[in-house]
């Protein structure tokens, strides 16, 4: 093998690795333990890269290396002895295995069906029905309260109007960090979704981190145009983020997979 097809693959996995990382952190619920799976999954790639060249592309080969060393641990939640991890562990009971990883792998990192069966080493029929029973069984398991802060009124509108029809209750939309504050003060989320980049330009991060100095064990989704800014390796990073422009499935599953579980670690701006 050439040195130019090895720096090729090599830069491949680099670009994809962030998406991973972030990946690995919505199963498990930590970013922690998401890491630590990420880096078996390139420990693994070190000691024999054949998966990734012979997958369609280096990204499914990164994934299906991940998921390779994933189902060899048992698929495992984070074990810290949080109560969002052990809320997660009793809804986990109740689902279809592997329906939350193509779920995830679907709506949040935009794999089709025929990649996730060869992510997951599955027939693309089963992924079908994977996904399928995921949104019916993760919709019903969780309902909640649901805040929003975002300053653009249509987005915000859509997210309200998506958030209603899978059956949770929005408190409110805050357009600034103060507002946000104010709104969780009055009437405390079990969810919060957030922009980045707010209004009065203050931060959705800063406003966040002020809110979970108040509260404990609120899961966040980030929603931001600028992903990378966030998918850097440093500590901490959010355990849910979605892209602008996002399709409804996207909000859709990335509020049931929060509802289980979600990092409330505190965000650096």
């Amino acid at each position: 093998m050439n040195a130019s097809a090895t720096f090729d693959l090599t830069s491949a996995i680099a670009a994809d690795l962030p998406f991973l990382r972030r990946y690995a952190r919505a199963l498990t619920g930590s970013q922690d333990s998401g890491d630590r799976y990420a880096a078996a999954t390139l420990e693994s790639i070190l000691i024999e890269d054949t998966p990734v060249r012979e997958a369609t592309s280096p990204r499914i080969g990164l994934f299906h290396c991940f998921h390779r060393v994933w189902a060899s641990a048992g698929a495992p939640l984070d074990t810290d002895d949080d109560i969002l991890a052990k809320r997660a562990q009793v809804h986990m009971a109740g689902l279809t295995p592997n329906s939350r990883e193509a779920l995830l792998l679907h709506a949040i990192e935009g794999f089709d069906r025929p990649a996730i069966a060869e992510i997951m080493a599955q027939d693309e029929s089963d992924v079908q029905v994977l996904l399928d029973a995921a949104i019916r069984e993760m919709e019903a398991s969780v309902t909640g309260k649901v805040m929003v802060i975002e300053d653009e009124a249509i987005i915000a509108m859509d997210i309200v109007d998506i958030v209603g029809q899978i059956g949770h209750k929005v408190t409110g939309v805050a357009r600034t960090r103060r507002e946000a504050v104010e709104l969780a003060a009055r009437e405390r989320p079990d969810l919060i979704l957030s922009d980045i980049q707010l209004a009065d330009d203050s931060s959705g991060i800063d406003a966040v981190n002020d809110i979970l100095a108040q509260f404990d064990d609120i899961p966040v989704i980030f929603i931001t145009a600028f992903p990378e800014r966030l998918l850097t390796g440093d500590k901490p990073e959010p355990a849910f983020l979605i892209t602008k422009p996002f399709s409804e499935e996207q909000v859709r599953s990335a509020v049931s997979q929060a509802m289980f579980f979600s990092s409330t670690e505190t965000l650096h701006a």
